[in-house]
């Protein structure tokens, strides 16, 4: 074995071989720089107060992360709109946020992206019968006490940009900053006239209302004329009986007006962890309703913000491939190191078809060199054979012997060393032949 390693030229290996390992290095360096770090153990996300729909979606989707070994970390808020500072205040800790469409629009400098539409969230008006007899217009309501959602609260938002299309306003009408469970209890005790609400039909405060003796709810006669003015709101008809068809309730097809509900999340978001959501998104909100067909959410739909690339792609391919198959953590770990692996590839193959052939072209061109000095002394002995003696022509050929005795050769090109010294001994039998002996 030390026999045969002295036949190689460390040199050549080096020169061949350190280049290539910087190859290989730059490679794993550009790979890096475009690898996802594993994903993070939890999703912190932003939904609404105490009891809202926000917050009792978070809880389901909460359940469906947790077998996948991702916890769902829920902050409480006003709503939507405090949803989204919270979103754009790089100092706040949350990766994502319930948000009703029409409340928000992109900034500049937004580093924000939309999962789509996840669900309707009509606009519910309930008013007291006692205090408006069979009203159908949001100008029925003027001069009345209307309760217009929390402060921060996309209820408040679509409440105030209604009522000022009805030229309804503080001056003429009391507007309360309230919402939540409370709001019943209020009407009962005709502290306020009517309330604005907006969430699905499985809301609490929704469900309370429409059970509630004595409250209705009001069939918008303009809810074509909304959505015109309006692009982000869509026309609904709750259908009469479709919330109990025992007592009749509705008991008339009730005309709504309905924003989207849809995911907000910060560009920065693990990929991993948005394929999660979307998995979740459509468990949750798959199912049909009252409003909605079974399949039909979520969707990718007409948001003002972005639609995020991971929520393109599973709505054209679905979930994940690897994640069909394998448990989550493989998966993820499998679509990193396949990051890593695909320009090592790249770069690998070229090398181990190329270096061995650039290792033997730098044996092979030291043995030309030599054979390229025999052919220059051979051509000097055929133009002037007397311009030396035998002596001198023959330690040139001996020096350019020794170079190529010197050589270190693999076994593969053994036969190029022995033809070159074959050779060697033809132009010194040739000396011999046409130089006088000293």
């Amino acid at each position: 074995m030390p026999e045969k390693l002295k036949l190689l030229s460390w040199r050549d290996i080096v020169l061949v071989a350190l280049p290539s390992l910087l190859l290989v290095v730059g490679a794993f360096w550009l790979a890096a720089q475009f690898i996802k770090p594993a994903p993070p153990a939890q999703l912190v996300i932003s939904t609404s107060g105490e009891g809202g729909a926000y917050q009792r979606f978070a809880a389901r989707y909460k359940d469906v992360l947790a077998r996948y070994g991702i916890a769902l970390v829920e902050k409480p808020s006003a709503g939507s709109t405090e949803n989204l500072q919270r979103l754009r205040d790089a100092a706040f800790a949350v990766d994502a946020a319930f948000i009703q469409g029409g409340t928000a629009r992109p900034g500049e400098e937004d580093a924000l992206a939309s999962l789509g539409d996840f669900y309707y969230e009509p606009l519910w008006i309930f008013y007291r019968e006692a205090a408006l007899r069979g009203g159908d217009r949001l100008l029925d309501l003027k001069g009345k006490r209307i309760a217009v959602g929390g402060a921060g609260s996309g209820t408040q938002h679509l409440a105030m940009e209604l009522l000022t299309a009805n030229g309804i306003d503080k001056t003429n009408t009391r507007l309360i900053e309230a919402g939540g469970l409370g709001l019943v209890e209020r009407l009962h005790a005709n502290e306020i006239d009517a309330v604005f609400v907006v969430g699905p039909t499985q809301s609490a405060l929704v469900w309370s209302l429409l059970y509630t003796p004595g409250v209705r709810l009001m069939s918008l006669t303009h809810a074509e004329a909304y959505t015109r003015r309006f692009p982000y709101l869509a026309r609904l008809v709750l259908p009469r009986g479709a919330i109990d068809l025992t007592q009749d309730i509705p008991p008339h097809d009730t005309q709504l007006v309905s924003p989207m509900a849809t995911l907000l999340l910060r560009e920065d978001t693990h990929p991993a962890l948005i394929d999660l959501l979307m998995q979740a998104a459509s468990e949750v909100h798959g199912a049909p309703g009252v409003f909605q067909k079974p399949g039909e959410f979520p969707r990718a739909g007409h948001n003002d913000f972005p639609l995020s690339k991971e929520a393109e792609r599973y709505y054209k391919t679905g979930r994940p491939f690897l994640q069909r198959y394998l448990p989550f953590w493989a998966a993820t770990l499998i679509d990193r190191m396949v990051v890593m692996v695909l320009p090592l590839l790249v770069v690998l193959i070229p090398l181990f078809k190329f270096a061995p052939q650039i290792y033997g072209w730098r044996v092979r061109s030291r043995i030309y060199r030599r054979y390229g000095e025999l052919k220059f002394l051979e051509n000097e002995i055929n133009e002037d054979t007397g311009r030396h003696s035998r002596a001198e022509w023959l330690e040139k050929l001996d020096r350019i012997e020794a170079d190529a005795s010197r050589i270190r050769t693999p076994l593969t090109f053994t036969d190029m060393l022995y033809t070159l010294r074959g050779h060697i001994d033809l132009v010194r039998d040739m000396i011999l032949r046409r130089t006088p002996s000293s």
